[in-house]
C-alpha cells in the first residue's frame, strides 16, 4: 500500500480530492461542535451539524457516512467514532472503516487525524493497512482492493514523520508474517522459508545463512532431526543476523517455531480443523516479519534469528512414540508424544543460540492448545526466567497493542517430565500443558535471560475470519525498539 504523510487541517480536507475521506473524532471534539460550526470550513461545519443533530457520535463504533456534500471535494466522507481517542480505539475505529475502504471506486483514500490530540500514527498506518490486507496468492478469483493511495492528514507532518516510518515498518513486518502464515503448507514449505529468509537479507547490515539436512546432522540437533524424519520436505535451519549496533555488542536472539506443517506425526492429530496446522510454523513466521521491520528501521541493535523449519509427517520413518534421542545439548529426551514436537525442534535451536553469548533469547511458538484454553485469543502466554526481560516484553506489549500474560515457571511443574528411560520425557500430563512445556524448553536455555512466547491463541482467529493474525511482531519490535533506545 502506498501510504503519503500530509498536514492536513479539517479545512484543508475539504478541498482535497480524494475518492473517500475518513475522519475519527472522539468524545473531547465533540464537545466542540459549536466552536466547529464558526470554523467556517465546509467540513467543520457538516461535522458540527450532523454531531448536534445526533447522526453523528464519537461513541466507539459509531459511523455517519456521506455522499457528494456540499463544499467537500472528496466522492465520500465517513465519520467514525474513536472514543477518547485512546490508540485501541482509533485502531478499532479504523478497522471498522474496512468495508468503506475496501469498496469498488475507491482508489485514494484519505484518513485526517490532525483533529485528534496526539493520535497514534504508528498504529494508525498498521491498523489501515491491516484493514486492507488481502490474501489472494492461492485465490486467484479473489477480487484485488481498487484502493492505491492512503494519504494520512496530520497537524504536524514533520513531528508525526517518525512515527509513520515506524507504523509502514510494522505493517510490513506483520503483513509478511500474515501472509506466510496464512499460505498453505505445498506453498509455504521449509525450503520457501529459506527463500524468504534469503531475500529479507539481501537489506543492509544483514546477512542469512542456511544449514541443510548434513548441516544440522554435523550440529548433532537430533531432536530437530527426529521431527523431520517422516517427511520427505528436507528441513532447513535458517540463521538470519542483522547488525545495527557495535560487533562486540551481544545480540539478542529470537527462535521461532518453523513447522510448516503438523499432522502430530505418529501420534496423529484428529481430521477436524488439522487443516489449521499450517499456521504451525507462525513462530517463524513472526521472525522472518520482525527481521523485514528491522530492514526499514535499521535500529543500534543486533539481532539473530533462529528458524529450525520442518514438516511432522507419520511415514514409515517417523519417530514413534517412547523413541529415546540426544539433543544437540547432550540430554536424552523420550518422545512419549509426537506431537509435542515443537518443543523438539526448539530445544536444539535454543542449544544452538547459546554460541552467540545473547543479552536475551526469546522463543516465539504456536506450542500448546493448553495455552489457549488459559489465554484465549487476547494475549500471548509469556514465560520468563528473569524479572527485567519480563517487565520488557510485558511493557512492549501493552505500548504496541500486542499484548502478553505472565505465566509461572515454577520448578514443581517440571516433575511430570522426569522419564525412566531418559534425561527428559517431552510431555507431562494434561494439568497444566502450557507450563510443563517451557519448564522442557527451560532445560535447554543455557544461562542467558530468556523468554519463551507461547502464541498458539493469538497467531491466528478461527471461523469466518480465518486467517494469521501477523503477531507477535509488533511486540518483538517495540521490545527491541525500546531496549536499543536504553543501549
Amino acid at each position: 500500500m502506498n501510504f503519503e504523510l500530509k498536514a492536513l487541517s479539517l479545512g484543508a480536507a475539504a478541498t482535497l480530492q480524494c475518492d473517500l475521506l475518513v475522519l475519527p473524532i472522539t468524545e473531547k471534539m465533540a464537545g466542540k461542535a459549536a466552536a466547529l460550526e464558526k470554523s467556517g470550513d465546509a467540513l467543520s461545519q457538516w461535522i458540527a451539524a450532523a454531531l448536534a443533530q445526533g447522526d453523528a457520535s464519537a461513541a466507539a463504533g459509531k459511523q455517519l457516512h456521506g455522499y457528494q456534500v456540499s463544499g467537500i471535494q472528496a466522492r465520500r466522507v465517513l465519520l467514525l467514532g474513536a472514543g477518547q481517542g485512546s490508540a485501541k480505539e482509533l485502531r478499532n475505529a479504523l478497522a471498522g472503516a474496512a468495508g468503506f475502504l475496501k469498496a469498488e471506486g475507491v482508489a485514494h483514500a484519505a484518513v485526517c487525524l490532525s483533529a485528534l490530540e496526539s493520535p497514534d500514527i504508528a498504529m494508525a498506518v498498521q491498523s489501515l493497512n491491516e484493514a486492507l490486507y488481502q490474501y489472494q496468492h492461492t485465490k486467484p478469483s479473489a477480487k484485488a482492493v481498487a484502493i492505491k493511495k492512503i494519504t494520512l492528514g496530520v497537524a504536524n507532518k514533520r513531528n508525526a514523520s517518525a512515527a509513520f516510518a515506524l507504523g509502514q515498518a510494522l505493517a510490513a513486518g506483520q503483513t509478511l508474517a500474515r501472509e506466510w502464515g496464512n499460505r498453505p503448507a505445498n506453498h509455504a514449505t521449509p525450503t520457501h522459508l529459506a527463500q524468504v529468509a534469503q531475500e529479507i537479507a539481501q537489506a543492509p547490515q544483514m546477512r542469512c545463512k542456511i544449514h541443510g539436512p548434513k548441516d544440522v546432522a554435523k550440529l548433532g540437533m537430533n531432536a530437530f532431526l527426529a521431527v523431520a524424519q517422516g517427511t520427505k520436505e528436507p528441513l532447513q535451519f535458517i540463521e538470519l543476523h542483522y547488525q545495527g549496533a557495535a560487533k562486540k555488542q551481544a545480540p539478542v536472539v529470537l527462535v521461532g517455531k518453523g513447522i510448516t506443517f503438523d499432522t502430530g506425526g505418529i501420534s496423529i492429530k484428529p481430521a477436524a480443523a488439522m487443516d489449521e496446522m499450517k499456521f504451525d510454523m507462525c513462530g517463524a513466521a513472526s521472525v522472518l516479519g520482525v527481521f523485514a521491520a528491522l530492514a526499514q528501521l535499521q535500529p543500534a541493535i543486533n539481532v539473530v534469528g533462529l528458524i529450525p523449519a520442518c514438516e511432522n509427517m507419520p511415514d514409515g520413518g517417523a519417530v514413534k512414540p517412547g523413541d529415546v534421542v540426544t539433543s544437540m545439548s547432550g540430554q536424552t529426551i523420550e518422545i512419549l508424544n509426537t506431537d509435542a514436537e515443537g518443543r523438539l525442534v526448539l530445544c536444539d535451536a535454543l542449544t544452538y543460540a547459546q554460541r552467540f553469548a545473547p543479552a536475551a533469547l526469546i522463543d516465539i511458538a504456536t506450542l500448546t492448545g493448553a495455552c489457549v484454553i488459559a489465554l484465549g485469543g487476547v494475549r500471548s502466554g509469556m514465560y520468563a526466567s528473569e524479572e527485567g526481560l519480563a517487565a520488557q516484553l510485558q511493557a512492549a506489549g501493552e505500548q504496541a497493542l500486542d499484548p502478553c500474560w505472565r505465566m509461572p515457571l515454577d520448578d514443581d511443574y517440571a516433575e511430570g517430565l522426569k522419564s525412566n528411560f531418559a534425561d527428559v520425557g517431552n510431555v507431562a500430563g494434561r494439568a497444566g500443558g502450557s507450563i510443563t512445556a517451557a519448564k522442557f524448553l527451560q532445560r535447554f536455555a543455557g544461562t542467558a535471560p530468556w523468554a519463551h512466547l507461547d502464541i498458539a491463541g493469538t497467531a491466528w482467529k478461527e471461523g469466518s475470519a480465518k486467517g494469521a493474525t501477523g503477531r507477535p511482531v509488533g511486540l518483538l519490535v517495540q521490545y527491541l525498539l525500546n531496549r536499543a533506545q536504553d543501549d
